[in-house]
């Protein structure tokens, strides 16, 4: 692999503390959900952060194949349901739902731009064959 950027973050406290970056500028607190006995509140979450970077991600990789395909998709949005569970081994696991907005394009076609930037998105790239992700369609 070469090389383009590489993120630093640290995380010191874990699921209740913070993580901080140099650059560009990071310092968030985290905080565990109610749902997982935490307190909740402000504070975000390993799951949450994990969201936001793979919905970014995906949208750009949708719009990637979108303008390789000449097909306009200016206010397509998505949306990443990342959830946290346990298997039946007793293993904590991920489950991602990526639901994808793209109005103006039939539903079929939304479809099928989805699953070419599932190939496309390093995240769904790092994360195929280990979690399981559900690419839907959301009618606008």
């Amino acid at each position: 692999m070469k090389p383009l950027y590489t993120a630093i973050v640290t995380a010191k406290g874990g699921r209740d503390g913070r993580i901080h970056a140099d650059e560009p500028a990071l310092d968030l607190p985290l905080s565990m959900p109610k749902s997982l006995g935490g307190p909740g509140g402000q504070a975000t979450n390993p799951e949450q952060l994990f969201a936001a970077g793979y919905a970014a991600c995906f949208e750009s990789a949708l719009r990637l194949v979108a303008r390789m395909q000449k097909r306009v998709v200016d206010d397509a949005s998505i949306t990443a349901h990342v959830t946290l569970g346990k298997a039946d081994t007793g293993l904590f696991k991920l489950a991602v739902a990526l639901h994808g907005r793209l109005p103006g394009v039939a539903p079929a076609e939304a479809q099928a731009l989805m699953e070419a930037a599932h190939q496309v998105c390093p995240y769904s790239n790092a994360t195929r064959g280990n979690v399981d992700v559900q690419l839907v369609v959301v009618e606008s």
